[in-house]
């Protein structure tokens, strides 16, 4: 029997309440409507009956194994204590409390298991929890799981994850656990990390949405890192309202210092819900660039985008089309990510033996990225670069980039961990997505269809208008891909 939930300003069928996004849940949770308890309950029902089995290592061809690990106990715990703590503090109860979340495989949890979806760290208990997941326990979230990543996040493929859409397809990565995971609605909201791509590479690949803030905006501390001056955490859910809901927890309590650039303003509490009126868009200027035309693109890409265009422009944007002021060569990207690398790597080599074949490839290659002046040197033409791209911006009064997220569709899951498959220059996995870590500009990714992304990108700290306009595009136009369970896609 199907019950109907008037959530925020839409009124939407859902037959479980594992079905609910963020905000649609905070909503019922903050009326009584529903507990907390009932909530994580449906969630782990829902990863019983679709995540193809309990967590494993490798995963299976026929499961989507989108969990490292599950904390059933502990989740119900929170939830109760959310429960209770709604009835406590009422209306200053905090929006996230009581939503349940999957969390990357990479953020520390104090006094649980963090292992990067690695045999390398197999028995690693992290001391103390990472500083956005204290930030979001404080603000009442319940943990359901560890959600699997790209071995040390090092790729773009999450061979060990099934895509929900098509299983024998790629999730993408390195945040394909929590990608898949939403995709089927085991959880509404999941945590992630964009070293290269890593947030919007997933997103693309199963019709999700994420947000790479800008650079610094979330601190990375007690996160394990794959390249700490390109590494940005982020949320993941299934639309960007539900992501912008998920970046204030995270947010709260201010930026990191980084020695590279300057922290970004803080956010002003960021827009959660679509602005009203036939033409949103008005007096929004997004740009489309040439950066895609030296690139081979599927069809199904270019069309989204033409779709994507023509909406922007329905919804009263002004689009232009600008040559790109700067792109960063593919050595400097080497230099910058495989010194970082190395720096954290370089105290495992003792158990070099313990990686999968394409990293370990990928750990060998950073061996040899020792070389402080090439690192400086590639820093600071990266810092120029992004100089480039601020002026720009402010030169020809340009609030927004458009580019597609990927320009192909993903592709057959499988090798992604044997050698030959480390990724690098000319992997068209990142060839769109790491020229904005090489800036640390912020980009909100969102679906045309659920293997079809789009991405807007907006100068250092601009989240704020960045993230209305993506509301708006997808709550007036693009919506949200459905439930892949029971359709068939090739």
């Amino acid at each position: 029997m199907t019950e109907t939930f008037s959530a925020g300003a839409a009124t939407r069928q859902h037959a479980d309440p594992a079905d609910f996004g963020v905000l649609e849940a905070a909503d019922l949770l903050r009326s009584r409507r529903m507990s907390a308890a009932e909530l994580t309950d449906a969630c782990l029902r829902r990863i019983e009956t679709r995540n193809g089995g309990p967590p494993t290592s490798d995963g299976a061809p026929d499961a989507i194994n989108a969990w490292a690990r599950l904390y059933p106990e502990i989740a119900r715990e929170h939830a109760a204590l959310a429960d209770v703590r709604r009835t406590t503090d009422g209306d200053a109860t905090p929006l996230l409390c009581g939503i349940p979340i999957g969390v990357k495989d990479l953020y520390a949890v104090g006094g649980l298991p963090v292992t990067a979806s690695s045999r390398m760290l197999e028995g690693n208990v992290a001391a103390d929890d990472s500083t956005a997941w204290a930030r979001l326990r404080a603000h009442g979230m319940v943990l359901l799981g560890h959600t699997h990543t790209h071995e040390f996040a090092a790729g773009g493929t999450t061979d060990q994850v099934g895509n929900p859409h098509s299983l024998r397809l790629i999730a993408g990565g390195s945040s394909g656990g929590s990608a898949a995971a939403l995709a089927a609605r085991m959880t509404p909201a999941a945590l992630g990390s964009d070293t290269c791509g890593s947030l919007r590479i997933p997103s693309a690949c199963c019709g999700t949405c994420a947000i790479k803030p800008t650079h610094g905006r979330i601190p990375i501390d007690g996160i394990i890192p794959l390249a700490p001056s390109l590494d940005h955490p982020g949320p993941m859910a299934r639309t960007v309202a539900d992501c912008a809901a998920l970046l204030a927890g995270m947010a709260a309590g201010g930026p990191a210092v980084t020695p590279l650039m300057p922290p970004p303003a803080e956010i002003a509490g960021p827009p959660v819900t679509a602005r009203p009126g036939g033409r949103p868009l008005a007096g929004v200027t997004i740009a489309l660039t040439d950066r895609t035309h030296a690139i081979t693109m599927a069809g199904a890409i270019g069309r989204g985008l033409e779709e994507a265009t023509r909406t922007c422009e329905r919804l009263g944007a002004q689009i232009i089309e600008l040559p790109a002021p700067w792109t960063f060569e593919w050595d400097d990207l080497s230099f910058v990510l495989l010194t970082d690398v190395w720096a954290y790597h370089g105290d495992l080599v003792d158990r070099h033996d313990h990686y999968r074949p394409a990293i370990a490839e990928f750990v060998e290659a950073a061996r040899t990225f020792t070389d402080a002046q090439a690192y400086l040197a590639a820093q600071a033409r990266r810092a120029e670069g992004t100089t480039m791209w601020e002026d720009w911006f402010r030169h020809n009064d340009v609030d927004l980039v458009l580019e597609p997220t990927l320009p192909i569709l993903p592709y057959e899951r499988g090798p992604g961990y044997d050698r030959g498959h480390a990724g690098g220059p000319g992997d068209p996995l990142i060839e769109l997505t790491a020229l904005w870590d090489m800036t640390g500009m912020p980009v909100a990714a969102l679906p045309v269809s659920w293997n079809v992304g789009v991405s807007l990108i907006g100068p250092r700290g601009h989240e704020a208008p960045l993230i209305q306009t993506a509301i708006d595009l997808q709550e007036h136009a693009l919506g949200i891909p459905g439930d892949p369970v029971g359709r068939s896609t090739p």
